[in-house]
């Protein structure tokens, strides 16, 4: 086998699938799992599958140049970010080809994810951005660090002009996000938002409270999936069928892909059986993931939330309020640092935003 995803078991994953009328859901869309099969696995294979990779150049020129047995959550911010450029490049309804042919856009997304530092998104850029998030490179991540560390490169990445929002304290705060939206030349210009909501559904195990409304974020079109798993083991999860978790699992360990005008993607899209896991054994340490690509697409979305999240549950999963917390800080959204000459005045100005050389070299690249 050419790489170690390359298993094809299109029959097995139909055994695997339950023999169930229950609906299957992934990331807003609905299938049968009886006469939907085809679509559905078209729809699995298409998502962006990254995995701990070998062979890569060393990270910060000493560091390690493998991640396998610590970049785990970080290729799950991955393939969260992946999924919402695909959305707001390609659309939520484009489908991978196997055979090729894929549009310019689809290989202009994927080299923003290749193992080299001079990649946006790269396991070089997110290991040493969370060099500020307090993470040594090497050291595993949660998810909120990672939405950290994502919401930081995004500043980064002109193309795709992506606003990342993090939420705080489990509260969606609508005000600030209609700050951050808006193009800084026009106001009416909105720009399209990945919303991540770091959440704590329990102590040690997840409170079944909570379960009906983690399916329902699966089933909202906004749906970007949601980073989680088990303790020191991370997930990227795709939706639900039943009582059980549809996921992508970045624990294989392929070579690192040559950058290149023809990059072979065959690596990058997981044609094996996409797993599957009880609901009842997710840690309850996640990170809820949605895009809206426009401002309706975001009301929409708060529509949903308060009807299926907020009215429905005697426990709400988390907040959505209108208005900034008058005992919070003051909300500054995050721009752009200017870096210009060494970048002297770029640390003195930010008050030591990037505290580490190492960090600082993902604005050299």
């Amino acid at each position: 086998s050419r790489y170690e995803n390359q298993i094809n078991v299109f029959s097995e994953f139909l055994e695997d699938l339950p023999d169930t009328d229950e609906p299957v859901w992934v990331l807003g869309e609905c299938y049968n799992a009886k006469t939907g099969k085809t679509e559905l696995l078209s729809d699995v294979h298409s998502r962006l599958w990254f995995t701990y990779r070998k062979k890569f150049s060393p990270i910060g020129g000493t560091g390690p140049s493998s991640d396998a047995g610590w970049g785990c959550m970080l290729r799950c911010g991955q393939m969260i970010l992946a999924q919402a450029l695909v959305c707001s490049q390609l659309g939520r309804a484009w489908r991978w080809r196997a055979e090729g042919g894929q549009p310019e856009k689809y290989h202009r997304i994927l080299h923003c994810f290749l193992d080299r530092k001079d990649s946006c998104y790269s396991i070089h850029q997110m290991a040493q951005m969370g060099v500020g998030e307090g993470k040594s490179v090497g050291e595993w991540y949660g998810p909120n660090t990672v939405a950290q560390v994502l919401k930081k490169l995004a500043l980064f990445d002109d193309w795709n002009s992506l606003a990342v929002y993090v939420s705080m304290d489990n509260t969606v705060v609508i005000e600030d996000i209609t700050t951050t939206c808006p193009h800084s030349q026009s106001h009416s210009d909105w720009r399209p938002l990945l919303l991540v909501i770091p959440l704590r559904m329990g102590i040690n195990h997840i409170n079944p409270v909570y379960i009906q409304a983690l399916k329902e974020c699966f089933k909202m079109p906004q749906s970007c999936g949601v980073l989680g798993g088990k303790p020191n083991l991370a997930y990227y999860f795709i939706g639900f069928v039943g009582e059980e978790l549809i996921y992508l699992d970045p624990h294989t360990t392929q070579s690192a892909v040559e950058a290149g005008s023809g990059v072979d993607d065959q690596s990058y899209h997981c044609l094996r059986s996409p797993r599957r896991m009880k609901i009842t054994n997710l840690d309850p340490s996640v990170a809820l993931g949605f895009f809206c690509k426009s401002e309706d697409d975001f009301d929409s979305w708060c529509n949903l939330v308060q009807q299926e999240i907020q009215m429905k549950r005697n426990l709400r999963m988390f907040e959505l309020v209108e208005n900034h917390p008058p005992h919070w800080p003051p909300f500054v959204p995050p721009t752009k640092p200017e870096v210009q000459t060494t970048g002297a005045e770029f640390i003195e100005s930010t008050d030591k935003l990037f505290e580490s050389e190492e960090e600082f070299e993902i604005l050299n690249v």
